[in-house]
């Protein structure tokens, strides 16, 4: 299963990139993940499930002990071409 998760790291400060938001950078950019993509108002990373979560338990962890109040996760599964698989409210694809 691969993933991609877009978030954030609050507070924002739009002069410099606060503690919060360099450890959540610092975290993605070591972690071997197939694609990052790191810019002022959110962050993208994409990569195989096992890798994708153990790089967010990091994220958490790092951005929470360097002052962030709120981080803010969007999960999604994809396929191996990168696009989204929508399912319906059952879940069962149908």
């Amino acid at each position: 299963m691969r993933l991609r998760v877009e978030f954030t790291t609050e507070p924002f400060d739009l002069d410099e990139p606060p503690p919060h938001a360099v450890a959540a950078r610092d975290v993605v950019q070591a972690a071997e993940l197939d694609a990052v993509d790191v810019g002022p108002f959110g962050n993208t990373v994409e990569g195989r499930a096992d890798t994708v979560l153990a790089a967010l338990d990091t994220l958490l962890r790092a951005s929470l002990e360097a002052g962030a109040t709120r981080v803010s996760l969007q999960v999604n599964v994809v396929d191996a071409d990168g696009a989204t698989k929508e399912r319906d409210a059952r879940g069962d694809g149908t």
